[in-house]
């Protein structure tokens, strides 16, 4: 049976949530294989709408085992509340299981995170201020805390210990802030242990396992591409891997169980923090752009800038994630628009250039290469079939998936979990 990835191929904010919620009911398990409480999804389930952190969006689907792995770094407080959160309105959460070998992210992670941020002024990065990239740090320098260490406070106090040892160091003499006492740490952390210990599982073991018994397992990644810490637009990513690959390291799953890889693109593109954007608009399209898709970051409440279809970005995506669907969301939001702008190259020193320059430089002065497409004034979001689709709407798609390489297999016509058009099934 496949194990599928199910990723975003821009910025971020495409539209994950929906899709890996859809497929939700005809798989086993749903597992989060990177990042943290930085990554948003939100989820329309009926009338209901549901904004999800750090929880795989499978949790909203009874029939399936939602699971953050072993490449996630999780806040204790942030999980709790969202638990909570759902508890609340009668989602049952009880399922859940959370790698041992996750990492958390401290206190003292969050205080770094945000006043590193500060001290960057102009040239700050955009984080979500969140700990997420201290924690990561910590893991690659051998001193993060990981949620089995919460089981031996000896462990645990000496981790601390040398964490905090060079972290005061920085936080007293260069940032002149106080220095996080070791006890203080250690009795926060200890204190999320009894709540966590029914979640905490060997993961790797369990999803391997299910894969081995014909289960379904579809790996979700929190992002987008571009914000990939190797393979996105560097510095302005995130800290782990949300590309293909991230759902190997970040589950403990051989890349040879890998079946299908499944992109998530918006019929548009959109970013939130700073770094390059070629199609980035500044003028009443771009506005109208945010207004009616509602693009606001789910985790940041930042508004997020708005462009046009960024061709080049997309073959990029199935190039780097071996992609072999896209999932297109938010094509309603075209609507209105009698003509749609789709970058389809750059141009850079003069050149004309139709593949992501791997220079951040080139990048930075890309300046795009637009075709128009015919737009579409009737209303998309009760379509159920692609022959439902205005004419000039379907030639969108297809000019989209010819430019990107890869089929689109379904279709987000609507914010809610039933207004998907699926042309290809993804099992």
């Amino acid at each position: 049976m496949p194990a599928l990835v199910l990723l975003g191929a821009q910025w971020g904010d495409e539209g994950k949530g929906k899709a890996t919620d859809l497929l939700g009911g005809s798989v086993d398990y749903v597992v989060r294989y990177q990042g943290g409480n930085n990554a948003g999804h939100t989820v329309v389930v009926g009338d209901q709408k549901y904004a999800l952190h750090l929880l795989p969006s499978g949790i909203l689907t009874p029939e399936c085992t939602p699971v953050i792995g072993n490449g996630v770094v999780v806040d204790p407080s942030v999980l709790f509340s969202e638990l909570n959160g759902l508890n609340e309105r009668g989602v049952d959460t009880s399922k859940l299981l959370i790698s041992g070998n996750a990492h958390i992210i401290t206190p003292y992670n969050v205080t770094v995170d945000k006043v590193t941020e500060r001290f960057l002024g102009k040239r700050k990065i955009g984080t979500t201020g969140r700990g997420i990239g201290p924690t990561y740090a910590d893991k690659i320098n051998r001193v993060g805390i990981r949620v089995q260490d919460l089981y031996d406070e000896s462990i645990l106090t000496q981790k601390v210990e040398a964490s905090l040892d060079i972290k005061n160091q920085m936080l007293t003499k260069l940032y002149n802030r106080r220095a996080i006492a070791i006890e203080q740490v250690v009795e926060e952390l200890l204190s999320y242990a009894d709540r966590l210990k029914p979640y905490v599982a060997d993961t790797v073991l369990i999803l391997n396992k299910a894969l081995e018994d014909d289960k379904v397992v579809l790996f979700e990644g929190g992002q987008g591409t571009l914000l990939d810490i190797d393979h996105g637009t560097y510095p302005f990513v995130t800290s782990s891997n949300p590309t293909a690959g991230g759902a190997c390291t970040g589950a403990g799953v051989g890349p040879t169980k890998i079946s299908r890889v499944i992109g998530i693109l918006k019929a548009y593109t959109t970013r939130v923090g700073s770094g390059p954007f070629p199609t980035e608009l500044f003028d009443a399209d771009g506005e109208a752009l945010r207004r009616i898709g509602g693009e606001r970051g789910v985790t940041t409440g930042r508004d997020r800038r708005c462009g046009w279809f960024d061709a080049v970005i997309a073959r990029y995506a199935t190039r780097v994630n071996g992609l072999t669907d896209f999932f297109l969301t938010k094509l309603d939001v075209l609507t209105g628009w009698e003509e749609i702008p789709v970058c389809v190259a750059y141009e850079i020193d003069g050149k004309r250039v139709e593949e992501l320059p791997y220079s951040q430089s080139d990048f930075h002065h890309a300046k795009p290469i637009y075709e128009t497409l015919p737009g579409w004034s009737e209303d998309i979001t009760k379509a159920k079939t692609f022959a439902d689709l205005p004419k000039n709407a379907q030639a969108y798609v297809k000019a989209l998936e010819e430019m990107s390489g890869a089929p689109i297999s379904a279709i987000g016509v609507g914010p809610g979990r039933t207004e998907t058009i699926e042309i290809n099934s993804f099992i």
